[in-house]
């Protein structure tokens, strides 16, 4: 919310932009997965158990693709927090998503260091390969743009993040082979990443 004596609170613009979570489908997790939260929660003090909330979002999301407000509920129950507080945290961090995300998610960093080497104009170039803007996901599902705060890999610039991996000092050009290289051969595709140059 903005308050200020001169704004014109007609315009809508004091409203908050909040989004929230979607309720999806009932969600439990599997059980694996519900194994495998114990297995982590277990590495706490009961009375600490709470400790195992990011754990428990991380294999919400590799189950579900996104977190959604029935799974949010079901984290709060397994944990012993409330689902406000789920939702705080899936809220606050850029890793997690509370909406339906395409099966390549590509984070661009807007933040100082890739903005001075072109992080804007490579939105731009992913923007017109896929057709959509940042927030949103293409017609066929597979793809979500987003832009986000640093991604720690200053050095790199610009850097987006395809899915859990760096893909570094992208140029605009490179965008659109980048989209054709997921389409055609998956996560094998991101060889931009240091972690994987290295390796070879």
């Amino acid at each position: 919310m903005t308050f200020h004596p001169s704004m014109p609170y007609d315009t809508g613009l004091h409203k908050s932009e909040r989004r929230l979570p979607e309720q999806g489908e009932p969600f439990a997790f599997t059980a694996e997965n519900r194994a495998r939260l114990e297995e982590i929660a277990g590495r706490y003090p009961p009375e600490r158990r709470r400790s195992a909330l990011l754990p428990a979002l991380y294999l919400v999301q590799r189950q579900q693709g996104y977190i959604s407000g029935h799974a949010m509920a079901h984290v709060a129950e397994a944990i012993g927090v409330t689902p406000a507080e789920v939702e705080d945290v899936v809220s606050y961090y850029a890793m997690f998503y509370s909406q339906p995300v395409g099966k390549y998610v590509l984070q661009v960093c807007r933040t100082l260091s890739c903005a001075l080497n072109g992080a804007e104009r490579v939105t731009e170039a992913l923007s017109a390969k896929l057709g959509i803007k940042p927030g949103e996901t293409d017609a066929t599902g597979l793809f979500t743009l987003m832009e986000v705060e640093c991604l720690g890999a200053c050095d790199r610039a610009p850097v987006v993040m395809v899915n859990d991996h760096w893909h570094e000092c992208l140029q605009p050009g490179d965008a659109a082979k980048l989209v054709d290289d997921l389409r055609a051969k998956g996560p094998d595709a991101v060889t931009g990443c240091h972690l994987c140059m290295e390796k070879k």
